[in-house]
């Protein structure tokens, strides 16, 4: 059996996805974004739970590894003492793509007492996490590419790309170089390549 037809299907309807997130960009919120990163004198703090935990946590290190001190924090663990980890000079990126995620919303209050700026990923503006947030970047997912629509699939693709572009914006604008890539990561081929 050839299932080509099916696995392309699924590609195209990320590639739309990630379409409609590009055509829905809002110049004046993402600025905001970069701007609020650029000048964070502490810590860019991922904080999610499930996939987007996972994305979080690749998030994070690809912002580390590009130039932006970052770490991901795991919302359980972050009511379970982990928000220690987090600073009044930090900004906690929260990723939660219906706004509603119940584990992220319990750390709101303690991070707003904690005095962190906090900047959200979702994909409903009026959602909780999304009103309680300095900055939320919307990302109009209105559907997933799983047709039961439950497995997050162009939710997650769509965090992920909006991160990347986003981490190297601000590798751009920071003129992080090759031998900055090569500080922060000497091991494997990318460390052989970049330390040419």
């Amino acid at each position: 059996m050839n299932y080509t037809e099916k696995i392309r299907t699924y590609i195209n309807v990320e590639k739309e996805c990630i379409d409609e997130v590009y055509n829905n960009i809002d110049e004046q919120t993402y600025n905001q974004a970069v701007e609020a990163i650029l000048n964070c004198k502490g810590k860019v703090v991922f904080l999610g739970v499930g996939k987007s935990g996972i994305i979080g946590k690749k998030l994070a290190a690809t912002f580390a590894s590009t130039g932006t001190t970052a770490f991901f924090v795991h919302a359980t663990e972050a009511l379970h003492g982990d928000l220690g980890m987090i600073e009044a000079k930090d900004i906690v990126v929260m990723i939660s793509n219906s706004g509603e995620t119940g584990e992220v919303i319990a750390t709101i209050t303690p991070i707003r007492a904690i005095g962190a700026k906090i900047i959200s990923i979702t994909s409903n503006p009026e959602s909780t996490i999304s009103k309680a947030s300095d900055i939320n970047l919307n990302l109009f997912v209105e559907k997933e590419a799983d047709p039961l629509d439950l497995a997050p699939t162009n939710s997650s693709t769509a965090t992920l790309v909006v991160g990347d572009a986003i981490a190297l914006t601000l590798s751009h604008v920071k003129k992080f170089g090759k031998s900055d890539f090569a500080l922060f990561h000497p091991g494997g081929s990318l460390g052989i390549k970049s330390s040419k």
